[in-house]
């Protein structure tokens, strides 16, 4: 049985304000907006998406458990370093600015509600 992972939950406190965010910011997409329950977004060419699951009630922070290092790792097409002062430009903060260790450049960032994420190169 062949199997792949089509989505993952992010903790926000907002979905629709999240979802904002991932547009302007990351340049992401919206593939569904359930008026009940979901909005999930994902990068322009990928099929792969993050789920927004608003946690907490509308505005409430969520449980700290919830929220932080997702261990998600994100790769861009685009110039590294250039790409990273791109987003920081557009408001992003950086847990661990761009650095480039023997194995190569990474970085993390974090979303408005604190979650933090990897970027790293295109292979």
């Amino acid at each position: 049985m062949a199997m792949r992972a089509i989505s993952v939950a992010i903790a926000v406190t907002d979905r629709k304000k999240a979802a904002k965010w991932y547009r302007r910011t990351l340049g992401f997409r919206v593939v569904d907006d359930d008026p009940e329950h979901w909005t999930t977004v994902a990068g322009p060419r990928s099929r792969f998406r993050l789920h927004l699951c608003e946690v907490g009630g509308r505005g409430k922070k969520p449980p700290k458990s919830e929220v932080g290092n997702t261990g998600i790792l994100l790769a861009t097409d685009a110039p590294f370093v250039r790409e990273c002062a791109r987003l920081k430009r557009a408001g992003v903060r950086f847990s661990l600015p761009p650095k480039e260790f023997p194995w190569g450049w990474v970085a993390k960032f974090l979303d408005p509600d604190g979650n933090e994420f990897w970027l790293q190169p295109a292979p």
